[in-house]
């Protein structure tokens, strides 16, 4: 691979005597010592943490996205031609893709999120995977500038949205409904982090780069969605897709909030789209998910993953682009990518839809709002000593806007469980 994938942002060469490892290596382990992957043990995935010792976390289902990377790695050694090996992406740096997909998720989910974005509306807006962004190349601690000081590849690979927030509305500008629905965040980077975003589609031509960043608008201005991403980012997000279809949906089953009517009623219809050895074979699986044992039960989730893992292939996306990691991306046949998109839409209507998961999720929504609005009113007051200094200095630097998106990184980057004690220091007698 090209040395400018392999340089990082602060050109600054490892002098440790003795360091053999890759640059992939060294991204890995920064991922894993960080303190944003270690807080994914207490933010919530589906089910609030601690509702249930056996539902996933962020860190559960991060990990679980990185072994189903690797074994779609695995898969591609096998099937892919000569001319796509030396694309693939090395494990180490799958699994650091997998591992830090999901370290900007808020406290409480994509609620949080929403209620977040809600907030920011006036100052560039929140969105997870934006977040993410912005810890690996400016927030963590590993370089004072850079956070994380990734290589461009790896930081290429978290990309899911290439592209820069599009302008927001003031809260205003609608009619607001009776919830925070309305304010699902625009899927993009933040504006303020425009410099990082440049340093990483450096090495792309002028016509890559714009071929790369096409987005279409959504049908409520200004929510937008970009069409490409990179073929690292492309088997990350497949990674990420099958962990949540498969694994949640486990966790769906063996907690009861899936029963076996309810996946009959959905998957029924689903099997007439698929091909008919998939369909017998998906009838099969069925019977075992809902079985009493236990074995059976693991046996079908395994033989779930498997289903998409040796269905991998790859697809030219952007058959102009010169660069072949823009280029490429990971696909699945139509009838399997049908079959997944279904389990995830099992598990959010019959989990995540339910009254009782919405009720915790306004909740943990109306949570993170109150404290943003106490620490926009008296940031001197309230924000712990480190966080108030980058409050002030961004303030005098950047005005409101700046100073506002360092409150939306403190309050982003709590767990469930601090948000939870912060609340009720702040608000409960």
């Amino acid at each position: 691979m090209n040395a400018h994938w392999q340089a990082r942002r602060s050109e600054i060469p490892l002098n440790r005597p003795g360091d053999r490892r890759t640059p992939w290596q060294r991204d890995r382990a920064r991922v894993l010592h960080s303190a944003a992957f270690r807080r994914l043990q207490s933010k919530t995935q589906i089910m609030n943490v601690g509702e249930n010792d056996f539902y996933r976390t962020r860190l559960t289902h991060s990990l679980e996205a990185a072994q189903i990377g690797s074994s779609l790695i695995n898969q591609l050694q096998h099937v892919c031609d000569e001319q796509m090996q030396p694309l693939l992406p090395d494990l180490n740096l799958m699994e650091t893709l997998c591992l830090a997909h999901d370290i900007g998720h808020p406290p409480f989910g994509h609620g949080g999120e929403t209620a977040l974005n809600f907030k920011m509306l006036k100052s560039g807006g929140f969105e997870g995977n934006g977040q993410t962004f912005r810890i690996v190349g400016k927030l963590e601690a590993y370089h004072p500038e850079h956070g994380m000081d990734l290589t461009r590849r790896s930081l290429l690979g978290l990309l899911k949205y290439p592209v820069l927030m599009p302008p927001l509305p003031a809260p205003d500008d609608f009619d607001r409904p009776g919830s925070l629905g309305r304010w699902k965040p625009a899927k993009a980077l933040f504006a303020c982090d425009a410099d990082l975003l440049d340093w990483v589609l450096e090495p792309l031509s002028d016509e890559d780069r714009a071929r790369f960043q096409q987005v279409e608008t959504l049908d409520v201005s200004p929510w937008q969605r970009s069409l490409h991403k990179s073929l690292d980012a492309s088997l990350m997000e497949l990674a990420d897709d099958i962990a949540y279809g498969v694994h949640d949906l486990e966790d769906a089953v063996v907690t009861g909030t899936l029963n076996e009517t309810q996946w009959h009623n959905h998957l029924d219809k689903v099997l007439e789209q698929l091909n008919p050895e998939l369909a017998e074979l998906m009838q099969k699986l069925g019977d075992q998910l809902f079985g009493t044992e236990h074995h059976l039960r693991k046996n079908a989730i395994g033989a779930l993953v498997n289903i998409f893992v040796t269905k991998v292939r790859f697809e030219q996306v952007l058959p102009d682009a010169s660069e072949p990691l823009v280029r490429y991306n990971a696909c699945l046949p139509q009838s399997e990518r049908r079959l997944l998109d279904s389990l995830k839409a099992v598990v959010f209507e019959h989990v995540i839809n339910q009254p009782e998961i919405q009720q915790l999720r306004y909740r943990s929504q109306t949570m993170l709002g109150d404290l943003f609005t106490a620490f926009h009113t008296e940031p001197l007051r309230l924000l712990p000593q480190n966080t108030r200094a980058r409050w002030r200095t961004a303030y005098e630097q950047e005005g409101q806007q700046g100073a506002d998106r360092i409150l939306c990184d403190y309050i982003a980057g709590m767990t469930d469980d601090y948000a939870e004690r912060m609340y009720r220091n702040l608000f409960v007698v």
